[in-house]
Order: structure tokens, then sequence, then C-alpha cells
């Protein structure tokens, strides 16, 4: 099939790469003329783990292009729409500015019988508002919402072999046109046992946002119960192993640490919030309010930690932070919890020096007051204080007899609980987890 992607970030780029491995003809779109040469050139403006070499791969098939000229969306049967809709400065509310913009620059080139999938994560609402707008202008495309469900780390194999698909079709009925479309589209992955659901606009709008709000809700929970667990001696990782075994519960997501951050989950449980509101349902997600102050405080109670382990004051203090990146392979920094607890730490007096494998560069932009190193062993020596925050593999492999010999005080703080207490404080580290005895 003949497929255009409007919006060649995070989403659009590996989603453009995606479909092309699955035998499509793509041409990917973008308004930033340095993105579109970037891959353009088999490199994407990110990292994400095998993209490059798909991309490369695609290069040469024919299959992948990439363009500024949205004419070239002419002529293609499905185009999906793949923006970003952030927060809005100084509100909850996400900024539809750039699916709107989207929508009308491609409407001038569909055709009838044209599908346009949504992939953005949208207020619920959206969809129908923006198709009518597609019915002013072209009145015989459809318009289908299709949410995504990467995770950053593991975009590409979570779009070639996807836990899901959802459809939210005009009327929610099986029997329309476009879910055949999106069924040639997914043919593939869907041969291969992908289980697939048609829904109307707004609970396809609602699966995304509900799904991220119930992650940060199980990660706030065991943050919370990783507080209590400070308070009573009791360790957070073993009554997560335990409630875990539950297969109501289950262990995923159950991991006491820092908290969540990135592009994702802190903007859309405060859009949800915001919508919510404007609906007059806010008192259904009140609840979320407080998963989001829990994962705030976690931040705070990192440095709180980070003082307590050196011996109650940190001004002058040198202190490694291992991490910058929201989470391991990506270097996303977007509302890091790593980089917020840092740049904390900084304020009230710390020598700070931040490492990480890929997200320096994009945390030196974020906040350039920081001292940044690349070398992991150069940011080691002579600190008072370690502090892991990021759970890169070369983190938690880290030989504690080896580090303690470049450090100047032998104290580290665990803020993902993924190291081995015991093995630490045996090769003579004061060792510091959270909710950990």
């Amino acid at each position: 099939m003949r497929i255009s992607v409007i919006g060649c970030g995070y989403l659009g780029a590996v989603h453009a790469a995606c479909m092309a491995k699955l035998g499509h003809e793509v041409v990917g779109i973008d308004v930033d003329e340095h993105k579109v040469a970037q891959l353009s050139a088999g490199h994407a403006p990110f990292y994400e783990p095998v993209l490059d070499d798909l991309l490369s791969e695609l290069e040469e098939s024919g299959l992948l292009r990439f363009t500024t000229d949205m004419s070239a969306a002419r002529g293609a049967e499905v185009h999906f729409i793949c923006v970003g809709t952030p927060q809005k400065r100084g509100e909850n509310g996400a900024d539809l500015r750039y699916v709107d913009a989207a929508v009308a620059a491609l409407a001038a080139h569909l055709s009838a019988g044209d599908v346009v999938a949504g992939k953005s994560t949208v207020p619920v609402g959206t969809a129908a508002r923006l198709a009518e707008v597609l019915a002013d202008t072209e009145p015989g495309a459809t318009l289908v919402w299709n949410p995504e469900f990467l995770r950053e780390g593991h975009a590409v194999t979570d779009t070639l072999n996807p836990d899901r698909f959802v459809y939210g079709i005009p009327d929610g009925s099986e029997d329309h046109p476009a879910v055949a479309v999106l069924d040639r589209v997914y043919e593939a992955p869907l041969a291969g046992g992908t289980p697939r659901l048609v829904t109307d606009y707004a609970t396809a709008e609602l699966v995304k946002t509900a799904a991220n709000s119930f992650l940060a809700t199980k990660i706030s929970f065991i943050n919370a119960m990783a507080e209590v667990c400070e308070a009573t001696g009791a360790d957070v990782t073993r009554l997560a192993d335990a409630i875990g075994l539950d297969d109501r519960i289950g262990r995923k997501f159950l991991n006491a640490g820092i908290g969540f951050g990135g592009g994702c989950l802190p903007k859309d449980i405060r859009a949800f919030m915001a919508r919510a509101g404007e609906l007059g349902a806010d008192q259904a997600l009140t609840f979320l309010r407080e998963v989001d102050a829990i994962n705030m405080r976690r931040r705070t109670r990192v440095v709180e930690l980070t003082r307590e382990l050196c011996g109650g004051t940190l001004l002058g203090q040198r202190i490694a932070v291992l991490g910058a990146a929201f989470k391991p392979e990506s270097d996303d920094v977007r509302d890091s919890p790593a980089l917020s607890a840092a740049a904390q730490l900084q304020l009230q007096g710390a020598v700070v020096t931040v490492t990480d494998p890929q997200a320096l560069a994009n945390a030196a932009r974020r906040f350039p007051e920081l001292p940044m190193e690349q070398d992991l062993e150069t940011t080691l020596q002579r600190a008072d204080a370690v502090l892991l925050l990021t759970e890169w593999q070369e983190y938690r492999e880290l030989d504690p007899h080896l580090t303690k010999a470049l450090v100047t005080s032998p104290r580290i703080l665990d803020g993902r609980n993924v190291l081995d207490p015991a093995k630490w404080r045996a090769a003579g580290w004061v060792y510091k987890g959270l909710g950990r005895p």
C-alpha cells in the first residue's frame, strides 16, 4: 500500500520505518528540514535501539523516503497523523495546535476513499471535531483513530509486533470500509495473532490515556508504599514481590524508585484531568492529582536522602549522578526525574556531575547549567556520593570494589533499587535504596 506519515518525530519516524519494513511504500513528511535530512541519510534525530539500522536497510529498498513537501501525501491510501501533543505552557491541557495544523495541511491533498489515521495521543472528543474539519474539505475521506502504544527503547518491536490494535471508527462498526483498509496495513502482525478491537472514536481516544493513567497509578502506588516502608523498616522490593504474585495485580510496574517521567505519562495524566474537567467529570479523576503529587515527591526524596548520605549537608559535596534520560535505552530527557533531582541538588550547594550513555546532548540543552561528563570513570572520581538515577545496564553492572577505588567516600543512593545491597555493603559502601531498610 502507499502510506504517508505526517510528523517525523519519535512516533512518526518509527512508524514510517516500520510500515516500510512491512512492505508498504511510505513517505514521511515533516516541516523540519534538518530532521528530514537526517532521516533521509538513514539516521534518526534521537536514540532508539535498532532504528538507525532499520533506516539504513530501508534507504536502499526504495520503500521509504522523507520530505518537507505535504503534496507528497497525494496518492497515498492511508495517512497517519503522528505529530506531538505536548502539555500547554502554564496549563495541564494538551496543546493540539500541531494536530490541527497537520490535518488542515493534509486535507487539501486528500482524495475520496482515503483513510486518515490519527495516532497522536489526544483528549477525548478530538477525533469527532477533526472529522468535521475533513468533511468540509474532502467528504469522501474517512478519519479513524488508531492510538499508538510504544515504549521508548522498544519502539520498533512494539510497532512491528504490538500487543493490540485499536481502531476508532466513525460508527464503531466492524463493517465500516476503513476497518478493511487498516487490516491491509497491519496484515502481517494480524496474521501473527495480534488482537484487534474496533470501537467508536471516544473509546479509542480514551484507551491510550486510560492505559497511561493506570500505569502511572501503579508506579505511584508502589512509591507510596516505599514511603510507608521507610517509616516502618519494611522492604518495598520484597513487598512488591509478594503482592505481585497475585495475578490480579502482577509484578510489572511495581518497582519503587524516583518516579516516572518522559514525554507521555506525566503530560497525559494531566491532560486527562484537564479534559475531564471540561466535560464535567473531574471528580472521577481526582485520584490522578495524588498520583502526580506522589511522583513529584520522589524527586524531593532523592535530595533528602542524598543530604542524609552526605552527613546532613550538601554544601560542597561532590555528587556523581548516573543517568540523565528518564529511562534506559533512550535519550529522552523530557520531565526526567534524574535531571530534576540533579538540578535541585546543585541549587542546594552540591557540586554535581551528570553522566549518561546517550542523553547528555539533550540534557545540556535542557539544563545548560549542570556539568555533564560523558566518561563514567571521570564522573566517579573523587565523588562524595554516587546516585544511580537511570538504570542503564552498565550502571547496574558496576563492580563495587573497582568503583570504590575511584570515589572519595563510598556512599551510594540506588534510586532505582536495581543493585544488590548486600554486595555493595560487603564491599565497604554505605548503601541506601528507596523504601529499603
